[in-house]
């Protein structure tokens, strides 16, 4: 594993208790994905929840809030796959603008493709998504690129956005992905600005790499930070590991470990899969983790802890 001496916040398993449980005992059984946002007194809380490939895949969003960031209770709202007519759903993202309404980007298969499109909805308050209303706001293409997962974030009078993007044109790596990035005026007309972040052949993450989230204002000669999924072949799908990028600019990222060294987070579970790590600031100065991690049984919690 990494260090932190990067000065970055690395994932402590054996700190993390479960704030969503898994819809199911074993594999393929998902809560994860998560989306989170301090806000109203507590923290909001998005997610994906997934049964196994022929019993659902991802069949739902959910959304949440808790005052504590940990106790989420029953969701305010959930998102069945059946409304947005998508073969299923992955990671949310869920973001207050500026002028205090929220907006919700949903990750949608296509039925009988590979390919991926992200559509979005706004609402007043995060229990009142109606996606009815909705637009496709990154569409991909059916026959060269899937896009899902994106990270959006405000920052320097802008949009920011960095996506998972996998290529289609050949079947046998689809599975592969980089994550590119991209800047927008309102958050929904985007232009591309190229890959961020890639794989690094020989190292564990040659397969792909998937940003998580990304944080501005870190200190040194390095002042963004991003946390991201990664892979070393086919058969780790579904169960990435944790590392840590750093860059200058948002749209060119350096994976921090070494040659040879693995990710920087994983779970002491199972294949070790630890992925979809999101952060949120606290009133208090304190940061809250969330990440999708591998149980003993083989099913993914959604767990959270603090430092």
């Amino acid at each position: 594993m990494v260090s932190s001496d990067f000065g970055v916040l690395l994932p402590r398993p054996d700190d993390a208790v479960v704030a969503v449980d898994p819809p199911g005992p074993g594999s393929g059984y998902w809560a994860g994905a998560p989306s989170a946002v301090a806000a109203d007194g507590g923290v909001y809380l998005a997610y994906r929840l997934r049964r196994p490939v022929g019993s659902g895949r991802g069949y739902a969003v959910g959304i949440a809030f808790a005052a504590d960031g940990v106790h989420f209770g029953a969701p305010l709202a959930v998102i069945a796959k059946e409304e947005l007519q998508t073969e299923s759903l992955e990671r949310p993202e869920l973001v207050r603008l500026p002028g205090g309404t929220w907006r919700l980007y949903l990750s949608c298969a296509t039925a009988g493709s590979k390919h991926w499109r992200v559509e979005v909805t706004d609402a007043a308050h995060p229990a009142e998504f109606d996606v009815r209303h909705r637009d496709v706001v990154l569409p991909g293409d059916p026959r060269k690129r899937a896009v899902k997962d994106p990270v959006i974030t405000w920052h320097g009078d802008r949009w920011h956005m960095w996506a998972t993007i996998h290529p289609l044109a050949d079947p046998d790596a689809t599975d592969q992905m980089t994550t590119e990035y991209a800047t927008s005026a309102d958050g929904l007309d985007w232009t591309w600005q190229g890959i961020a972040l890639s794989g690094r052949p020989g190292e564990w993450d040659s397969r792909g790499t998937r940003v998580t989230a990304v944080r501005f204002g870190g200190t040194g000669p390095s002042p963004v930070t991003a946390y991201y999924d990664g892979r070393a072949s086919a058969a780790e799908n579904y169960e990435e590991r944790t590392g840590i990028a750093l860059g200058t600019d948002p749209a060119a990222l350096t994976a921090t470990s070494s040659p040879g060294a693995g990710p920087a987070a994983e779970s002491p579970n199972h294949n070790g899969g630890l992925r979809y790590l999101d952060l949120v600031d606290l009133p208090d100065g304190r940061t809250r983790l969330y990440y999708e991690m591998a149980q003993q049984d083989g099913s993914h919690a959604l767990v959270t802890e603090i430092r």
